[in-house]
């Protein structure tokens, strides 16, 4: 397999608004990240992922972009950016800009100009329809809940936004937005960025005529089929490809929501006429139910050792893998697939990280999640701000498909707030993070759960995800090894090995808060030469037979 450096690669998310606040008005900033380069440099990763920054009125939190030549105030300026794209880049770290361009904001100068008249020459920039029978084109609902159309009173037409009605859809189909996308992404790479992950990119082109969808619990229907991986997707991809993707070395990744085995493979193939990977959602959706996400339900580790290795086994040498558990759109998984009890917390938020870190992909480590950050004890809608989990709160609450007490209780379990509150960077007021009013409340549990503590402890989480870091750098099997998964139904644990050149590695994990017996796995490996890379607990052996709970162990066969 071509070895490239993307490949070999930690990336570490940056949502910035919660990241770190330098000047006290309570929301993070880019002299924040340029103040806390060093941490990062520490922890070993390779590579940001910055989540927008770009100027917006801040309705979906960055994600509706009204200029992307521009900073949003909130974030500082473009001398900021500059600064700390350099601070990066001093030490080794390459910076991934966030890529929205399946919409935009209603507040864009091309969407401004768009809803002035039909005869705009803008208004072919986004799609917009006719109603059908007095109501919207089609039956499409929203990402975040209502209709996917938007009636605009000044030209008696509807725009699509298939997230909120403030980010209407772009129409790639023309090709002059096209155009202007590309050349805005070659002002970025001219600037000496060092790639993209692109937002909901799988979204881009749509099946002509935009076909009524199956009708949903919701009473809307799903625009899934006729959106996502549609017709000109990779075409239009290969367009990029060409035009400024390949005139640069980037790490380009794709968010595919609805991507296939078979659709990645064009997406992410190896003859780098697309992207470097995708994120796929397959294993994240594991837990989703009549009520969309909204639920307490718990993963199942026999399917999700399924999911995870159909991806790992079906891309093998064809693409490349993205792995992560966490970003800004998922709650916390150390409370959602681990344990996040005192007792449990810090081997649980280890055991994860170990099982995805040796994976063949790159992997992804969202802030907080190399301290063992977990959900928050979010008491009442208001502490919410996450538009997509309020208009859920209204739509089934509302609606009566769920009572107050059981919303509340899904809010804290599968809200991406979750994911938003402040770094814990020390046991200091609001975990100093702000010397001011944080925008979103700080998880009460900073005073035990925090940076300081971490950095200063060398068995804490942070340490350890920095030798899981530094194991993949100095390691080829890790990058590129073969992946093999071993005891497929087995409810708690999760074994696997990867092969190179006759090296191997032995992965084991226990996902339960109880002892598993693995003595007849054991007994297949115990007399062959081996070295323990990294565990958990102390005395991780082979010879036992048994794991701990949630204990993870990584052990190494030399070649003969």
């Amino acid at each position: 397999m071509k070895k490239t450096w993307w490949k070999e690669s930690v990336v570490y998310q940056i949502y910035p608004r919660s990241f770190k606040d330098s000047n006290g008005d309570g929301i993070g900033d880019l002299n924040g990240i340029t103040e806390k380069m060093d941490y990062l440099k520490e922890l070993g990763i390779d590579v940001i992922w910055l989540s927008p920054v770009y100027e917006s009125p801040n309705d979906d939190n960055g994600y509706d972009i009204s200029n992307y030549q521009e900073i949003m105030k909130d974030f500082g300026t473009m001398e900021d950016y500059d600064r700390m794209l350099s601070a990066a880049h001093e030490r080794g770290i390459k910076i991934v800009m966030d890529l929205v361009v399946n919409h935009t904001s209603d507040e864009h100068p091309w969407f401004v100009e768009s809803r002035k008249s039909r005869n705009n020459p803008y208004r072919e920039y986004y799609i917009w329809r006719e109603g059908k029978d007095g109501k919207e084109p089609n039956n499409w609902g929203s990402c975040f809940s209502g209709s996917a159309w938007e009636y605009d009173k000044q030209t008696d037409m509807y725009y699509l936004h298939l997230f909120s009605k403030k980010q209407p859809d772009l129409n790639w189909d023309n090709p002059k937005v096209r155009e202007e996308v590309f050349t805005m992404m070659d002002w970025w790479c001219k600037k000496g960025i060092d790639g993209f992950r692109m937002d909901v990119i799988s979204m881009i082109s749509k099946v002509p005529g935009l076909p009524d969808g199956e009708i949903g619990k919701n009473g809307y229907g799903s625009f899934g089929p006729y959106v996502c991986n549609g017709p000109h997707v990779h075409e239009y991809l290969q367009e990029m490809n060409q035009k400024v993707l390949s005139k640069y070395d980037l790490l380009t990744v794709g968010e595919c929501s609805g991507v296939t085995v078979e659709e990645a493979k064009k997406y992410a193939s190896l003859d780098g006429k697309e992207l470097n990977m995708v994120f796929q959602f397959e294993h994240m959706d594991l837990d989703g139910g009549e009520t969309f996400k909204w639920n307490d339900k718990k993963i199942d580790l026999v399917e999700l050792k399924q999911v995870l290795t159909k991806w790992q086994v079906s891309l093998m040498g064809k693409a490349w893998n993205s792995l992560y558990w966490c970003n800004h759109d998922q709650p916390r998984m150390l409370s959602r697939l681990g344990n996040d009890s005192d007792e449990y917390r810090e081997i649980s938020a280890k055991m994860l990280a170990t099982c995805l870190h040796m994976m063949q992909g790159t992997p992804y480590v969202y802030q907080g999640e190399e301290l063992g950050m977990t959900n928050v004890p979010f008491e009442k809608l208001e502490d919410f701000r996450d538009i997509e989990s309020i208009n859920a709160y209204h739509e089934l609450v509302g609606g009566k498909v769920l009572d107050d007490a059981s919303m509340m209780k899904y809010l804290r379990y599968k809200s991406r707030d979750n994911a938003r509150t402040p770094v814990q960077w020390d046991d200091s007021p609001n975990a100093g993070f702000t010397t001011g009013t944080p925008w979103i409340m700080v998880n009460p549990n900073y005073k035990k759960i925090n940076a300081k503590d971490q950095l200063a402890r060398e068995d804490s989480v942070f340490h350890y995800y920095q030798k899981l870091i530094a194991l993949r750098h100095e390691k080829d099997i890790i990058v590129y090894g073969d992946y093999a998964l071993l005891l497929p139904e087995h409810p708690a644990v999760y074994a696997y090995t990867r092969s190179l050149d006759g090296e191997m590695l032995l992965v084991l994990c226990n996902f339960s808060g109880k002892e598993q017996d693995i003595q007849a796995l054991c007994e297949d490996y115990k007399e062959k030469e081996t070295e323990l890379w990294i565990s958990n607990y102390e005395n991780a052996s082979l010879s036992r037979g048994k794991l701990r709970p949630y204990e993870a162990a990584v052990f190494y066969f030399p070649a003969k």
